[in-house]
């Protein structure tokens, strides 16, 4: 179905009538603490101009170290609460994407629940890595699609410090704390969440992984001694295959809309490097006008990427109603997706 903007909603095919599903308000929280380049050179043998050059990255936030997942997620759900005009009460799904768990289980999501005082709700976390964010927006407007709920919370939240080797200087200067959020519900007379596009290629699985701490290697004085609860990438086949992931991804959910990426108002990539963002906007076609950055500030906050710059482009108006916005990710798996949105 062709609406009158100019851009086909292919959840509406087929005479499909469920209703659409619409971000009406977004939260974010990112800790206190700073971490900077020129404090990482004192850590590690790096400097600045390297890290800037490589990543563009600047500096980092870091939770404290009291300060969990679960707390910094109900931070940005209040806020996204906030701007939504929602009580607790209303909240009928929580769905928590992270790969920093507070804990193996219970869910970070039910934890999240109990701190916020939604107490009617259901609640489940999800792991999908950076692709965490757009694949729990995809699973919670089915829940409205198909008028199960009517409002859901869908959050991104990491505290990736408790996972980066702070020994190894390939990876500890790309990696931040922090969380964003989002209410899903059906507003009347928008198109809402248009499409997303999700895939995963489980072959790449191990070019970004935590070996420790599942049933492969359970937590032993040896895995610990090994290093096997850190973080390890492959960077170099890491940037390849994001890129051409991300652009599928993006190529895809614009083919899906039948729109040209110059309609699109806003495109917010996975802040993961700069050097990936911009091979992915000029393979497909952006003006640098387009493109939202916020990763000299964050680095790459995994699954609360997408959600951090979200809410800091709708608060300063890079991002207003009626805008078509396109959000796009990997992450390990290797996951990828792509989302367009009429805001």
């Amino acid at each position: 179905m062709r609406t009158s903007k100019g851009f086909k909603n292919p959840r509406a095919q087929h005479g499909f009538q469920g209703r659409t599903c619409s971000i009406v308000g977004v939260g974010a929280y990112v800790p206190e603490k700073i971490l900077t380049n020129a404090e990482l050179e004192r850590m590690v043998d790096t400097s600045d101009e390297w890290i800037v050059s490589r990543t563009g990255i600047k500096e980092r936030r870091l939770a404290a170290e009291n300060e969990t997942t679960s707390d910094m997620a109900s931070l940005a759900a209040m806020r996204a609460m906030q701007n939504a005009n929602i009580t607790p009460d209303q909240i009928d799904l929580i769905i928590v994407a992270t790969l920093t768990p507070d804990m193996m289980f219970p869910s970070t999501a039910c934890l999240v629940q109990h701190k916020i005082g939604a107490r009617r709700s259901a609640a489940f976390d999800i792991e999908a890595a950076c692709s965490g964010f757009i694949y729990a927006l995809e699973i919670g407007q089915q829940f409205i699609m198909t008028r199960t709920y009517n409002t859901v919370l869908v959050i991104g939240a990491e505290k990736l410090s408790t996972i980066v080797d702070w020994t190894d200087r390939n990876t500890c200067v790309l990696f931040g704390d922090g969380a964003g959020a989002a209410i899903l519900q059906h507003r009347p007379d928008a198109h809402g969440l248009l499409t997303a596009c999700m895939g995963a290629e489980g072959d790449k699985a191990e070019l970004l992984c935590m070996p420790g701490g599942g049933s492969k290697f359970p937590t032993t004085a040896e895995t610990v001694a090994n290093r096997l609860h850190y973080l390890r990438m492959d960077g170099k086949e890491t940037y390849k295959n994001a890129v051409t992931a991300m652009v599928t991804a993006g190529q895809e959910a614009l083919r899906r809309c039948e729109i040209d990426i110059s309609q699109i108002k806003c495109i917010i990539p996975h802040q993961a490097n700069r050097r990936i963002i911009d091979a992915v906007a000029d393979r497909l076609g952006a003006k640098p006008e387009q493109v939202f950055i916020n990763l000299e500030k964050y680095g790459n906050t995994s699954a609360a990427s997408v959600a951090i710059a979200l809410e800091e482009a709708v608060r300063t108006e890079r991002i207003k109603q009626g805008d078509l916005v396109l959000l796009v990710v990997f992450g390990a798996g290797l996951t990828w997706a792509a989302a367009v949105i009429e805001w």
